[in-house]
């Protein structure tokens, strides 16, 4: 009887294996044996790339932001024009602004050499962009994988789905709602914009005709911004430590210095006004929480299993 038990035991595992195998379920330990180098060739040329450039961590971090927002986090993002297809790469939010791609293809070249058509594009764009956000002083989280790569993109969804830096809260609650997240995720996913710089042309609306910004800091971007010209002009998005990771986003914006219309609209007497000041005071909470949302962020509509393709190069389908 215990045999029989156990045999039903046995049984009931391995189905269940099979089933979570055929759903194509993201784990952890997804190329432990496949792949064992992985992590720490993503994590070597991701320090070397950060050495060399602080802000490629933001970059990267904003690629896979906006990859995932359009189909998922599925690498399309990636994907050159090609005489038949038009990408994503020159839609409105990446034209001229999407970058790191790469690191991404130095990355993608060290780990076929260990484990040939073996790893996605899209697995180590996650990796990546959890590495960048480490090495800059941020938190780590264990990065699900097993994701596929898409065969191809969305010029229309890139252009429709990436909430723009003049969104509203409502907007901003809406785009991230459509995605599964929550409007806590939103808030703190925001966060990401403690790293990184952003163009002239982006914030000079907020700088030159907006209320709700601290009149010093305001003087301050119009050195570098005038009212006409120099568009292209960066300015760091967290005016206290733009390469470090860390909760000053959230201390600039109660102090009224968010660079976008988008970001001040998370602290302007609406319902994440209280979230806000709760990061702001407290750094570990949004180590945390960033965490676990930029798990969930992950997670959007991957492809697994027997879906996409494992490309040999991240820039164009095999």
């Amino acid at each position: 009887m215990a045999t029989f038990t156990y045999m039903k035991f046995l049984a009931f595992f391995v189905l269940s294996f099979l089933a979570c195998s055929a759903r194509g379920q993201l784990t952890n330990n997804f190329y432990r044996k496949t792949c064992p180098k992985l992590e720490s060739i993503v994590r070597s040329v991701m320090t070397q790339a950060i050495a060399k450039e602080a802000r490629m961590g933001a970059s990267i971090l904003r690629l896979f932001f906006h990859d995932c927002f359009v189909n998922g986090c599925d690498a399309g993002i990636l994907l050159d024009d090609t005489p038949t297809f038009t990408g994503e790469k020159s839609a409105g939010p990446n034209a001229n602004s999407a970058r790191g791609f790469e690191v991404i293809d130095a990355i993608k070249t060290q780990v076929e050499a260990s484990c040939n058509a073996t790893v996605s594009c899209a697995d180590i764009l996650a990796l990546a962009t959890r590495d960048g956000v480490n090495l800059l002083g941020g938190p780590t989280w264990n990065v699900p994988l097993g994701r596929r790569d898409a065969r191809t993109a969305s010029l229309s969804g890139a252009n429709s789905n990436l909430p723009g830096p003049g969104s509203s809260l409502s907007t901003l609650i809406s785009m991230f709602s459509a995605q599964g997240l929550t409007a806590r995720d939103m808030t703190v996913l925001s966060g990401a914009h403690t790293i990184g710089q952003a163009r002239c042309q982006f914030f000079r609306n907020r700088i030159f005709n907006e209320k709700n910004i601290n009149a010093s800091f305001a003087s301050l971007r119009q050195q570098t911004c005038p009212q006409s010209g120099g568009d292209n002009t960066l300015a760091p998005i967290d005016v206290q430590s733009p390469t470090t990771f860390d909760n000053a986003y959230y201390v600039d914006l109660v102090n009224k210095k968010g660079l976008f219309h988008s970001d001040q609209e998370l602290f302007n007497g609406g319902s994440q006004d209280s979230l806000v000041s709760q990061y702001s005071t407290n750094p570990a909470l949004f180590a945390s929480d960033f965490a676990k949302a930029m798990v969930k962020l992950g997670n959007i509509k991957s492809l697994t299993g027997k879906n996409g393709e494992i490309r040999l190069n991240c820039k164009k389908v095999n």
